[in-house]
Formats: structure tokens, C-alpha cells, sequence
């Protein structure tokens, strides 16, 4: 705690966010026994709230604050998708098993029998997955609706995460395709999610090309800030298109942080993740409820500063560059609304500029991106 706080010791609103979220937050507190141990003592709905927050780690804290019926479902989802994910990532399992359980992990939806042993490169991962029977059954008492949609979603996730497992990230194509496999589907099942609670309009369902930049937002930006852990962890999702303009291989940049040709390598990426922002917006304005639009609202704009962290940044090509948590406490805490949202986006538009040289032809394209986010912020 003490260092978290000495990182945002010049802002101290954020100081006393995170204090306020630490003592507010204990209704949402984990018990501080490992995960493995609650799962002998807890019943399946109390085990996956638990299993949420300890996979989830901050965010779980804005989904708890969701309506009942809709957290449960989302919870529930999360969780799903996490166990989907925990597969993809695990690098010691062969090859073949992986890809048929990855295309047939929604038949397991409704098989209280199914759990996997010693699956995930953490433990909380593993335990989840070795106690999946209480996601199930706690899966099979949602709403059909809810259901129906985390059914849906995974087994296209699956068989997506399954088609990349085979193929490389080669075009930009690809990198738009894998990443709306492994997260603009999250963005489209939770606009149906939002749809069947009854809490936002039955068209949000539809609004998938704006549910899918919702999620591409925010993969593109973990792809970006994970280069160097993904690079020495055996996966790579950064197309060779963009950058094999700059070097003739991957690991040129982590060997060469400092060169021009890797930022410039860098800063190429953060602009291609930046054009789905004005789609952000647009979805943003079409959700009508406060916690909705919050548990929405949150994640982007930590994107965004994640980004504006990142750029130009030689350290991401040597480890991990992360925003402040004072930062994530004081959105989280507080009631953050459409105003507050774009007020945070039009910042970090102005930090963006500022780190670019001035007269160059990244400003230009910067100062283009500036003026439509801009616009599309008028619009409104």
C-alpha cells in the first residue's frame, strides 16, 4: 500500500481514493484464505464471487456494484471467459488436446462432472479450473437469457482463440480478427447481456460494430503494454505488418529500446489502437444506466491513460510500464459520468500531442486523430 501511495503522492485526490477504497471496499473483501482453501468451505455462488476477485483484481469491485440479477450474470461470464483464456495461455499444454478442448468448451456449459486439473500458469487460474463444477452450477441458475449469450459467445471465442493457435498475427487483418476473438466478442456479449437484464434498450444488442471496438480498445492496449512479458512467455499478438517495417525480427526492439525504428515501431501501434476511440464514445452515449456505464466507462479510460503511459515509452520494450492504482481507485470510488469520461479522453488526446515532436509526421497524424475525437465529442 505504501508504495501505491507514494506514486500518486502529487495528486492527492487519488491519495484519498485509495484510502476511501481500501475502507469502503471491505464489503467486497476476498477472505484472505487461498483460493483453494475456500473452495472446501464456500457454496458455488459465495466460491465465484471470491474466484472473481481474485482473478479480476480491481474491476471486480465495480461489478459487485452491479444490479443483482445482471451481476450474477457477469460475474459468471467473466469467470467463463477466464477459464477459456487460462487454457489458450498455458504454453505446457500439448498442442492438440488445447485445440479440441478450446473449439468444445461450450459443450461443458451445462456438465456438472467437468472440471481440469493443474491447468493455468497461476494458481488462482488453476484452482478455478479444477473447481469449474461450482461455475457451472451457478451458471445454470441464470436467467435463460444470460444463458443463452455466454453459451454463444464462448463457443465462438473458443473457436476463434483455437484458429489463432495455428496461425500467426501477420496483417493487420489478423490483429483486428484474433483481437475481436479474444475481446470485442466480450464487448458484444455483454451489450447482450446489458439488452437482457431489461436495464439498457433491446437495440444495445445490436450495436455490435461499436460493442466490438469496445473490447478492441482495450485488448489493443494490453497487447501494447505486454510486449516484453508476451515476447519472453513464447506468444506475440503485434503484427509482422507493422512491425516488420522497423526490424526483421520481433526481439529487435527489446535489444534496441532506445533506437528511433522502435519507437517509431511503438508509437505506430498506440495510433492504430487510438482509432477505435471514437467508436468508444459512441457506445458510451447509448448506455442509459449509472452502474452500467460506469463498469463500462472505467476500463476505457484506464486504456486510454495506459496508452498516453506507454507512448514513446522505451521501457515497454523491457518490462511492463502501468498506470497508477490511485488512478483506478479514484474512478472507481467515485460516480464517473459521460462528461467526466470525455473530459478524461480529451486529456490524454493533449498528453499524446505533447510527446510527440512537433512539426513531425506522427504530430500531424496526431493532431488529425486529436480534432475527430474532438468532433465526435461535440456531436453529443
Amino acid at each position: 500500500m505504501i508504495p501505491t501511495l507514494y506514486k500518486s503522492a502529487l495528486h492527492p485526490r487519488e491519495v484519498r481514493a485509495l484510502l476511501s477504497l481500501k475502507i469502503k471496499g471491505q464489503r467486497f473483501a476476498v477472505p484472505k484464505e487461498p483460493l483453494n482453501t475456500l473452495a472446501m468451505t464456500l457454496n458455488d455462488e459465495d466460491f465465484c464471487c471470491a474466484a472473481l476477485s481474485k482473478v479480476s483484481r480491481s474491476f471486480a469491485v465495480v461489478i459487485q456494484q452491479l444490479s443483482e440479477n445482471l451481476r450474477n450474470g457477469v460475474c459468471v461470464f467473466y469467470l467463463v471467459l477466464r477459464a477459456l483464456d487460462t487454457i489458450e495461455d498455458d504454453m505446457r499444454f500439448p498442442q492438440a488436446e488445447k485445440l479440441e478442448l478450446l473449439r468444445n468448451f461450450y459443450k461443458k456449459s451445462y456438465d456438472e462432472d467437468f472440471t481440469l486439473q493443474n491447468i493455468g500458469d497461476q494458481e488462482d487460474y488453476r484452482v478455478l479450473l479444477a473447481h469449474y463444477d461450482k461455475v457451472i452450477r451457478f451458471f445454470k441458475g441464470l436467467d435463460k437469457g444470460y444463458r443463452d449469450v455466454i453459451v454463444d459467445i464462448t463457443k465462438k471465442m473458443g473457436n476463434g482463440m483455437a484458429d489463432f493457435a495455428e496461425k500467426e498475427v501477420v496483417t493487420i487483418e489478423d490483429y483486428n480478427l484474433y483481437c475481436h476473438y479474444v475481446a470485442g466478442l466480450v464487448g458484444i456479449g455483454l451489450s447482450e447481456l446489458f439488452s437482457a437484464s431489461g436495464l439498457e434498450s433491446p437495440g444495445l444488442k445490436s450495436q455490435h460494430d461499436l460493442s466490438n471496438s469496445m473490447g478492441l480498445f482495450l485488448q489493443k492496449t494490453n497487447i501494447i503494454r505486454d510486449y516484453h512479458e508476451d515476447l519472453f512467455s513464447d506468444r506475440t499478438f503485434w503484427p509482422k505488418e507493422i512491425w516488420g517495417k522497423y526490424a526483421d525480427k520481433l526481439t529487435f526492439f527489446t535489444e534496441n529500446p532506445h533506437a528511433p525504428k522502435s519507437l517509431d515501431c511503438l508509437n505506430e501501434m498506440v495510433m492504430n489502437a487510438l482509432g477505435h476511440l471514437p467508436d468508444v464514445v459512441d457506445y458510451l452515449r447509448l448506455l442509459k444506466d449509472k452502474s452500467i456505464f460506469r463498469f463500462a466507462a472505467i476500463p476505457q479510460v484506464m486504456a486510454i491513460a495506459t496508452l498516453a503511459a506507454v507512448f514513446n515509452n522505451p521501457k515497454v520494450f523491457t518490462g511492463v510500464v502501468k498506470v497508477r492504482k490511485g488512478l483506478a481507485a479514484r474512478l472507481i470510488l467515485y460516480d464517473l459520468s459521460l462528461d467526466d469520461t470525455l473530459k478524461y479522453f480529451k486529456k490524454y488526446s493533449r498528453v499524446f500531442l505533447r510527446k510527440s515532436p512537433a512539426g513531425s509526421e506522427l504530430h500531424k497524424q496526431l493532431l488529425a486523430w486529436s480534432k475527430t475525437l474532438d468532433q465526435k465529442i461535440k456531436e453529443g
